[in-house]
């Protein structure tokens, strides 16, 4: 029979309980018995939905209170010294810290990085490696849930991060040597994980190596070979090793000759991987084809997937052949079910997580010949209702991209010329202070949002309200000494959901929501046809905080790549395609927020450097269409008004170039938690415009004090021109409370006026 299998499943509940709990759980307000209880409870029913849908292999240890790499780091041992962790089992608190940093009790440790899960928006945390690493069995949590599992009759498949996989994706924090000399010691750890494993029952076990999705190395590919070589060899145990976010391309060799057992390929982004995978495997090794989209929210083409696992089934017949999602559901939405403001042609046109264990299940047992005639017709009807619907085509937005020409993608003047002129319209202190744009969401902040969006609240009620929280905020602001301020986005609910509601185009679930990190969910807007914008969106905010203050104020706009990456897309057209309807829409509020008297706006394209592909070679199509997108965007303003970005977590060496290309006037990037590394291809390629490093880490409770900041700004000015130094926090402040950004800003702003002593001093 051929084997319906899953890779992984959304941890944060229906109603996003796990959030609640952990976010409880860090207040006092829940005990730590609390807590686990409720990850008992969703686990439990995340296996029991799955058992119902008829998954034959249902995974286990997907669950996380946080991220799977930081249980990985948990479970084997590699645990930074900073967080005091003296050997044994490690504890929840411990791994909280690390995530989270820790400050009080006489302990004060910053968090482990953090950047994005290859190309997704999924954030993990970085493993950190030093030339005194040793690796130990430090965790029970895979062991347990497993044994939890098969007290309800359900024989799991264990899920692992695959060990070259793990040291690829850390980081070396002391000394200069080889990460993946590493490699047999944590090889070792990994074969005491699959010999308990064994002992329990457990049949097989899954280990990812998305490194397959990369270009190797030849060390990657010898460390690859080694280990597997090594793993294969403990008994009673089978092994599945899992690529998946693209095609295996010139490491298909390799991956084939693995001796594990089974073998899952991507065949969502590497459908042209089957044939030639499904023809190399060995006589004894399955083949798992992950062909239903883990990552996006658009139905399957069931006849269409039957249809290519046709070549896979003939190749290895039943008993070696597996049908999965491309990669874990943890990307996707729980359920349609709840969904009830969607009108039924819209909804099925949808799967969420457990609509595609259906169509997986389905796809598995038709590879075998039975086939539900009733589903394969109704999901046809489906997929032919979309593509004729008219909801879908707009031609006077196909026109407007069709004019677009080159003049569209310049400023008027080039970067030196620009900053001569804003400098002197702004006439701003030497290290400027600002914010990336959102103050905390408090409370009181989300419940009138809600009640003025159930109709409880008054469109005058909540203007007053909103008008309350700017004029309080633009006080603080010039009460800190900031010198660019901000209006603090108290109207908006998310950066790219509150955009999407008033373009057209965009759809919006009801409990959409996907993990972004930790207990950070986000809900992606679903664009599903041609885009365009049809009266101003955020100029009435940022018009009324510039009328409250002599300073200047700094619209605040989420970027076209930013718009798409992090939505789910429409698949029945080029990305970039989408992507210039919605840079044209945001090009005109950047007009209009100009013309409304704002001297600078920051259009953030936070997601810029995720949507990178995964290989070389396929960098210059995207870097090419991104860049000029962004630039699209700017250009209809004049070289007086400053242009800011915004990029998160990422990694910019081998796309400063495409960065520098994008030409805004003023960058601002994530750097305190990595200690401003991450500045440095900024350094070596001496990027020519201005620059804020961030210099307070917005996703740890933490308040880090003056001195920090300084010693941070200090690295800044010893490698930057100082009149090129932006002073502000590392991201939007929308997840703190005040308690701890208050502080931490007057801490800031106390920095960059010491600095401009010293630096003019010295």
């Amino acid at each position: 029979m051929t084997i319906a299998q899953n890779l992984g499943f959304p941890r944060i509940g229906e109603r996003r309980e796990l959030k609640k709990a952990t976010e409880a759980y860090w207040k006092g307000d829940l005990d730590r018995k609390g807590l686990e209880s409720t990850g008992t409870e969703l686990r439990q029913s995340n296996w029991e939905k799955q058992k119902a849908a008829g998954v034959d292999l249902i995974p286990s240890n997907d669950f996380s209170y946080y991220d799977q790499v930081l249980d990985m780091m948990c479970l084997v041992g590699n645990i930074p010294e900073r967080f005091g962790w003296s050997g044994g089992n490690v504890d929840l608190d411990t791994m909280f810290a690390i995530a989270r940093g820790i400050q009080g009790g006489g302990k004060d440790a910053i968090a482990a990085e953090m950047t994005k899960w290859f190309d997704t928006n999924y954030h993990y945390i970085v493993p950190e490696f030093t030339p005194k690493t040793q690796f130990s069995l430090a965790s029970t949590k895979v062991f347990d849930e497993f044994d939890e599992a098969k007290k309800l009759g359900i024989t799991t498949k264990p899920v692992l991060v695959g060990p070259v996989t793990y040291l690829t994706l850390g980081k070396v924090t002391e000394g200069d040597f080889d990460k993946l000399s590493l490699l047999d010691d944590l090889v070792g750890v990994y074969e005491q994980i699959l010999s308990k494993l064994a002992s329990q029952g457990a049949e097989w076990v899954q280990i990812d190596e998305p490194v397959f999705s990369l270009d190797l190395s030849k060390a990657q590919q010898d460390a690859l070979r080694a280990a597997y070589d090594r793993l294969s060899k403990v008994a009673g145990i089978k092994i599945m090793v899992a690529n998946y976010f693209n095609d295996l391309a010139d490491n298909r060799e390799l991956f084939t000759s693995l001796p594990v057992d089974a073998l899952h390929l991507d065949a969502v982004r590497g459908a042209e991987d089957i044939e030639p995978v499904a023809a190399r495997v060995g006589d004894k090794t399955s083949l798992s084809v992950g062909i239903v989209d883990g990552r996006n929210i658009w139905a399957t083409d069931l006849e269409k997937s039957l249809s290519t696992l046709k070549t896979a089934h003939g190749e290895l017949g039943s008993d070696r052949l597996m049908v999965g999602p491309a990669c874990s559901l943890l990307h996707s939405p729980v359920t349609l079910r709840s969904e009830e403001k969607i009108d039924a042609e819209f909804k099925s046109w949808l799967a969420f997580a457990e609509e595609k264990l259906d169509e997986l299940v389905f796809l598995a047992r038709a590879a075998d010949g039975q086939v539900d005639q009733q589903k394969l017709a109704s999901n046809k009807e489906a997929l032919a209702n979309r593509a004729e619907s008219a909801r879908i085509h707009d031609e006077a937005v196909q026109r407007r991209v069709a004019g677009i020409t080159a003049k569209d993608y310049a400023r008027g003047s080039a970067y030196p010329e620009r900053a001569r002129k804003q400098h002197t319209k702004l006439g701003l202190p030497a290290f400027p202070t600002t914010t990336i744009g959102s103050f905390p969401q408090t409370q009181d902040v989300r419940q009138a949002r809600a009640a003025h969006k159930k109709g409880k609240m008054s469109d005058a009620e909540y203007d007053a309200f909103l008008e309350k929280q700017i004029q309080d905020a633009v006080k603080m602001q010039e009460d800190m000494g900031f010198d660019m301020l901000v209006h603090g986005e108290f109207e908006r609910n998310d950066m790219v959901e509150y955009f999407g509601e008033k373009l057209s185009g965009y759809a919006f679930t009801q409990f959409g929501w996907v993990q972004s990190y930790g207990t950070r969910y986000v809900k992606p807007p679903i664009i599903y046809g041609d885009v365009s914008r049809s009266e101003p969106m955020t100029v009435k905010w940022s018009k009324y905080a510039q009328s409250l203050t002599d300073k200047p104020m700094k619209g605040m706009l989420t970027g076209p790549v930013t718009m798409v990456q992090w939505a789910f897309v429409r698949d029945d057209q080029p990305r970039s395609e989408t992507v210039k309807q919605v840079a044209l829409g945001i090009r005109d509020e950047l007009v209009d927020l100009e013309a409304a008297g704002l001297a600078a706006i920051q259009c953030d394209e936070a997601a810029f450097r995720e949507g990178l592909p995964l290989r070389r070679a396929d960098w210059d199509a995207y870097l090419d269409w991104a860049t000029k997108s962004f630039r699209l965007t700017a250009s209809g303003v004049r070289d007086e008004t400053q242009v800011h970005t915004h990029m998160c977590y990422s990694e910019f060496n081998d796309i400063i170039e495409s960065i520098a290309a994008m030409d805004a006037d003023c960058i601002s990037i994530e750097t305190s938690r990595s200690q401003m590394e991450l500045l440095d291809s900024f350094v070596k390629f001496q990027y020519p415009n201005e620059i804020g490093p961030g210099v307070y880490d917005i996703h740890s409770p933490r308040v880090p004090n003056k001195q920090e900041m300084i010693q941070l700004l200090e690295k800044a000015r010893d490698v930057l021109p100082a009149e090129r130094i932006w002073v502000n926090p590392d991201c939007g402040l929308k997840t703190r409370g005040w308690a701890e950004v208050k502080p931490a800003l007057q801490h800031m702003v106390d920095a960059a006026k010491e600095l401009r002593e010293t630096t003019k001093a010295a």
